[in-house]
Formats: structure tokens, sequence, C-alpha cells
């Protein structure tokens, strides 16, 4: 799951899709509304999704977001996801039954809130489909961009097999 192009913005509720990249601010994109704004870097502050990680057990490990998200999926049928304003001990339950090698010293009751309420939120707005959607379109092109180098690969082999240098 490739979280690169949502980011979460000092000030600004919910989550936010990268439109473009500009030297003092991004332009984002409202994912409800898909409206595109400027937001300055000096008043705001930008975290990208796909840089999110937390503590795990193992000191030179951590867990990234996109697999707790992953996890969380996987499992949301058999085990409901709690509210964000859950208690600390509901809190830290839930977390070691969903990821069970994070270091729960470390991981405070705010960052599971927030996983909680990202994770709501891309959900509702099915998010998640369409993140999966993209890797299957790319990973397609791909695959068909690896074909058409294999062939022309093939053909010029066999050009240079067949015409033999003249004397």
């Amino acid at each position: 799951m490739n979280l690169e192009k949502l980011v979460v913005i000092s000030g600004l509720g919910g989550v936010q899709k990268v439109a473009a990249n500009r030297s003092n601010g991004l332009i984002i994109q409202d994912i409800d509304s898909g409206k595109k704004r400027f937001v300055g870097s000096r008043k705001h502050q930008f975290t990208p999704l796909g840089s999110v990680t937390i503590y795990s057990q193992d000191p030179d490990d951590v867990i990234k977001l996109s697999d707790v998200f992953e996890v969380m999926l996987e499992k949301k049928d058999s085990l409901a996801i709690i509210p964000a304003n859950s208690s600390k001990v509901e809190l830290h339950a839930y977390f070691s039954q969903i990821m069970p090698k994070y270091d729960a010293d470390n991981v405070h009751a705010s960052d599971m809130k927030k996983i909680i309420k990202w994770f709501n939120y891309l959900q509702e707005r099915d998010i998640f489909t369409q993140l999966e959607a993209e890797e299957k379109e790319a990973a397609a092109k791909a695959e068909a961009e690896e074909a058409t180098k294999e062939t022309t690969e093939v053909d010029t082999t066999k050009k240079a097999v067949t015409e033999e240098p003249a004397k």
C-alpha cells in the first residue's frame, strides 16, 4: 500500500492528497471535494503518511503505517476497530492484537488515536480500494513495459544473429 501521496497537515483536519510540490509549500487536493489549493510551508507542517512508522520491540526495526493499515483491513471483520476516543488500556489491548510486536512503552495512546482516526477517515472515503486499484494498474503497466522490452531485445538479438558482416 503506497501512502506517499497522502499527507496530514497541521491546522487542517483529515488527510489530504498531494497534487503538486512547490519550493514554498504543497498544492493539495481535498479528498472529499476534489478542490485544489496551496498550503504554505511557513505556516503549516506536513507529515506524509508514507513516512510514518511506529516503534517495535526490536530496537533496530520499525513498523510502517501501511503495514498497520493492511493488518487493520485484514482483521476488521474478525476484530472490530475501536473508537479513537477509547481508553488507554483499550487502545493498547487493540494494538497488541493487531500488531503484537509494537513497543507498548514508546507508542503513546495519542499516537494510536491518530492512527485509528486516519484509518477511519481513509476507510470511510474508500481510499484503500483506490490505492489497491492504482497499485494493480501500475503493476500491469510495468509488466506490459517489461514484456515490450523483452520482445524488443529478442528482435534485436535475432537481427544481430542473422545479419553477417559483409566481406
